[in-house]
């Protein structure tokens, strides 16, 4: 049977011991209490815990002198502002001078809880008579990486060309396009009557056709594998020439004066010329073109550019208009008329869907952004020049445009913000003919004074991150060090 003790109490004591003398010696103001024993007549709902709740009046802080005895002489040789520092990096910028819950205005305790205490992220933007601001610590004492990270510096770009080559009898004319860059490295230039190879990575120079005294290059374009090039004539034809075997595959006719512009997709090549036609080829097929985008522009057509899809290709013509052509249809399904000049500089985002931008002439000096999917402008900037080539990097997010007068320059502008990464003089004419290197750094110019400069503009590609393998066979064979 149960003594009284036992029931009154409510634990079970060896025989030998009463409850008097089972005594819990505790400080006044050390611990909280959180609950008391009750008694089984007492309500069934208390609990019991044996939570420790410490206070900081506990805290040996004396020991490593983060708060200052009152009365007690500094120690000599201490280094006072380096305690503070400490002082305010862990606790806060207020420690000691909380007020005293019980007296209004009065100094608490210096050991009174801190704000810091379980906040994730507080701002300790030091008052305006702190010798200590900035903190050498950083602002969110290391939880938050925004305040941490040192702002970007803005990427060179080398301001000199790191080669230049003469290209003699290249024309100063604005409708022609007399330069491309293969994806083998091999650069076509049209130079007068002939086309001329140039490898890169070896700078041999190999001489493709000659077109005869009553013809000349007026466009010259690779397809997307390297292998074919299309040579466009001031007499209308279009020819495709084996770039490795220097040998002329097959003529296609159909244009009636001279073939300025040329663009291919993955089996369609288009020509562009300044009968204001718009021809598609095929190289399968045995006539000279399969169909003919009418409907179109009503001057020369100078500006083309197949999207990376090849679902949709854009065309630019001296009539100021920029139109957007359906792979399957043959009239323009958007009809852009904002420009006020020449439209050649046409590029297509590599990086976004139906993101197109084109630039205008002397009279426009614009380059316009659009949505092709809804046909709305985007963004428009005034460059202050006629824009004469633009093309989009592959590496990232960035545009480079060339220019005419005054200044012939060559800028490099960040999408979407537009802001200019770069501007590049060096060529004493304007800057008609553009083409960039395989690798997407390089970028190659040309202009009437004759020249072809090599500029160094865009960084690598990012390589992507290696995906780690955490299937079960990756599980096979393990590493401790």
């Amino acid at each position: 049977m149960d003594s009284p003790q036992t029931r009154k109490t409510g634990l079970n004591l060896p025989s030998g011991m009463n409850g008097t003398s089972l005594r819990l010696e505790t400080f006044s103001g050390s611990f909280r209490a959180i609950s008391s024993l009750s008694s089984p007549s007492s309500s069934r709902s208390s609990t019991c815990s044996d939570r420790f709740i410490p206070c900081r009046s506990s805290s040996r802080l004396h020991t490593f002198e983060l708060i200052e005895k009152k009365g007690s002489p500094a120690k000599e040789g201490g280094n006072e502002a380096y305690n503070r520092l400490l002082k305010s990096e862990l606790f806060g910028a207020d420690f000691g001078s909380f007020s005293s819950p019980a007296g209004g205005g009065a100094q608490g305790s210096p050991m009174s809880p801190n704000k810091n205490i379980l906040r994730f992220k507080t701002d300790h933007s030091p008052g305006p008579n702190s010798p200590y601001s900035p903190s050498i610590l950083g602002h969110d004492n290391g939880f938050s990486n925004e305040s941490s990270t040192p702002p970007k510096m803005p990427r060179k770009v080398p301001k000199t060309p790191h080669k230049v080559l003469d290209a003699p009898s290249l024309q100063d004319d604005f409708y022609l396009n007399l330069v491309d860059w293969s994806s083998q490295n091999v650069l076509a230039v049209g130079l007068g009557t002939c086309v001329y190879l140039w490898t890169a990575s070896n700078s041999k120079v190999t001489k493709l056709c000659d077109l005869g005294p009553n013809d000349s290059v007026s466009s010259v374009q690779w397809t997307r594998e390297g292998s074919f090039i299309s040579v466009g004539t001031n007499l209308g034809q279009v020819q495709v020439w084996d770039g490795m075997q220097c040998k002329k595959v097959r003529t296609f006719g159909g244009h009636q004066t001279r073939t300025g512009v040329l663009a291919w997709n993955s089996r369609i090549l288009s020509s562009g010329g300044r009968d204001r036609n718009i021809l598609q080829h095929d190289l399968r097929v045995s006539s000279d073109y399969i169909s003919k985008l009418v409907g179109g522009h009503k001057s020369e057509v100078c500006g083309l550019k197949w999207s990376h899809d090849d679902r949709e290709l854009a065309s630019g013509g001296n009539d100021n208009q920029l139109l957007v052509w359906n792979q399957h249809s043959q009239q323009p399904i958007l009809r852009l008329t904002e420009h006020t000049a020449a439209v050649k500089a046409i590029t297509w985002s590599p990086h976004q869907s139906n993101l197109l931008a084109s630039g205008g002439g002397t009279a426009d000096r614009c380059i316009r952004f659009w949505n092709t999917a809804n046909g709305h402008q985007l963004n428009s900037i005034d460059t202050g020049s006629q824009v004469c080539n633009l093309a989009w990097s592959k590496n990232v997010n960035e545009l480079v445009s060339t220019h005419g007068y005054s200044q012939n320059q060559i800028m490099v502008w960040k999408y979407p913000a537009m802001a200019k990464v770069a501007t590049l003089t060096g060529h004493s004419l304007r800057v008609l003919y553009l083409a960039m290197s395989p690798d997407g750094q390089t970028i190659v110019t040309g202009a009437g004074d004759e020249t072809l400069r090599f500029w160094n503009v865009f960084p690598s590609m990012r390589a992507p991150a290696p995906v780690k393998d955490s299937s079960l066979w990756s599980l096979g064979r393990t590493h401790i060090r």
